[in-house]
């Protein structure tokens, strides 16, 4: 008995695409997206809220609750290790060296650059358009999640969303310890002279294992043969070094300059984003794990438009040089591929089958008996029966006082998570 997604209606695919068409009104006509924005967002909170009563799969979600927390607490700690590595791969090589280095030659950048010569212009202002964007996705999962209320998608959501911010943590740690590893020049070279306060010239790592080695074929050669850091490097320049007690390590990785504060956190609070973070693309996980999520939770046609969106997303990456080619094609099967392996999170299959299974057992001959005897009200009442229990029966056992705050809680958590991720990524 395979677990087979919940009937749709197709009112998650309308109100997904009316997200992105509202939100893109911004581009158009800013003073009509400044009256449909609110209202729409009005709208389905006030849907969404309207439901809680109704929703059967509470017991569900409170046993969900504890991996959610804990999935969130992991995708936090995950992304401050991927800010620390954001800014120490621009930071270790110092800004006149991202200035001067350039690019690598990207045949994704190139067919773009010819599409544009053969394709219709109309076909062309479409792909250029900035239609989806990181805040994007973040919300069509935010609907997704929240379309249990309505039996769109398999309960429980918060464990839906456990899986969503598992999946997220482990691929930002994967992330992170992929481009710290081997540091690429960005396709766009004044990036880091615009986002970091770093000095110009290299951190003393950088200068005694590096600096000799980058460029001419006879050190290089000679360092293959020696296997040691022959080069003489001299004495290197003072750098600055707040007090940052405990945290104090970070300074070589950090190389914070005075007019950055005294603070670390607030170091890296001021990041707009990085530079030298580039295999693999972390827009284009985001924007695969949502599609990943959509496709296996919702699945029908709207599937096919978020999927069209995340294809539409990479292509602007490359064509705008925030990302190489190889960036995103890597970002797609790692999505893909940790999507799969996280499946043991959510939907909870086996323990529903089991449940249905045992329940069959016990109906068994009673089912036989109203089906030999043409009941067809018995035998709709023993199906019933089957269905129920595949919901937990431990909410008897909890007070009505913490059934009734618990799902207040969720909404409220679940509202203020969606608002503050808006607000945070609404720049992407």
């Amino acid at each position: 008995m395979r677990w087979r997604a919940p009937p749709r209606s197709g009112g998650l695919g309308v109100a997904a695409m009316s997200y992105v068409a509202v939100d893109y009104l911004r581009r158009l006509s800013p003073a009509w997206h400044a009256r449909l924005q609110p209202a729409l967002w009005s709208v389905l909170a006030l849907v969404a809220v309207s439901r809680v009563p109704y929703y059967r799969h509470w017991s569900a979600e409170f046993r969900s609750a504890l991996p959610f927390v804990a999935s969130m607490v992991f995708m936090l700690l995950a992304l401050l290790f991927e800010a620390l590595s954001v800014r120490s791969v621009t930071a270790v090589l110092g800004l006149d060296w991202h200035r001067d280095t350039p690019p690598l030659p990207d045949t994704g950048q190139w067919l773009l650059l010819a599409s544009n010569e053969k394709l219709p212009q109309t076909i062309v202002d479409i792909l250029r358009a900035p239609i989806i964007g990181l805040h994007h996705f973040l919300m069509l999962f935010m609907m997704l999640a929240f379309s249990v209320l309505f039996d769109s998608v398999e309960a429980p959501g918060l464990g839906l969303g456990a899986r969503y911010m598992f999946t997220m943590a482990i691929g930002r740690l994967l992330r992170a310890i992929t481009f710290a590893s081997t540091i690429l020049p960005s396709a766009r070279p004044w990036c880091a002279y615009a986002r970091f306060r770093v000095p110009a010239y290299p951190h003393r790592w950088a200068q005694k294992y590096y600096v000799p080695y980058a460029s001419d074929a006879d050190t290089i050669r000679k360092i293959i043969n020696l296997d040691i850091a022959y080069a003489d490097t001299g004495s290197y320049l003072g750098e600055y070094r707040p007090d940052w007690g405990a945290m104090s390590f970070l300074i070589d990785f950090l190389r914070p300059t005075v007019s950055e504060g005294s603070s670390w956190f607030s170091l890296l609070k001021k990041a707009g984003g990085g530079c030298n973070d580039l295999m693999y693309s972390g827009h284009m996980l985001v924007a695969v794990l949502t599609a990943m999520a959509w496709t296996e939770a919702y699945g029908g046609l709207s599937s096919v438009f978020v999927w069209l969106l995340v294809m539409h997303s990479a292509q602007r990456e490359i064509r705008e040089r925030h990302h190489y080619t190889v960036d995103c094609i890597v970002a797609i099967y790692v999505g893909i591929l940790l999507w799969k392996m996280t499946g043991f999170i959510w939907p909870p299959k086996d323990a529903r089958r089991n449940r249905r299974l045992l329940k069959l057992e016990k109906i068994q001959s009673r089912l036989i008996q109203a089906a030999k005897d043409s009941d067809m009200d018995g035998v709709r009442e023993l199906l019933k029966e089957v269905e129920l229990s595949t919901q937990e029966k431990s909410s008897g056992r909890r007070s009505k006082w913490v059934m009734w705050v618990f799902p207040c809680a969720t909404i409220f958590s679940a509202l203020t998570i969606v608002l503050l991720a808006f607000t945070w990524t609404s720049d992407g």
